[in-house]
């Protein structure tokens, strides 16, 4: 997803997807330890992705 993309989203669906992605990565994370995931990149991805959302989220609640 794009930061345009991220940007068009209200507040309520940036905080849902956080909330989603933020489960996806524990899930990640506990297939990691378990047995090394194929693409140990997608947890770095996966990490910056939840940043680039919280920081859209809190750009637009200073907007306000």
């Amino acid at each position: 997803m794009k930061n345009t993309e991220i940007r068009s989203l209200s507040e309520s669906e940036i905080a849902d997807r956080i909330a989603a992605e933020q489960e996806n990565l524990t899930k990640l994370r506990f297939a990691h330890a378990i047995s090394p995931i194929e693409n140990p990149n997608k947890l770095r991805e996966s990490r910056r992705f939840i940043a680039r959302l919280k920081t859209a989220l809190r750009a637009k609640q200073l907007a306000k």
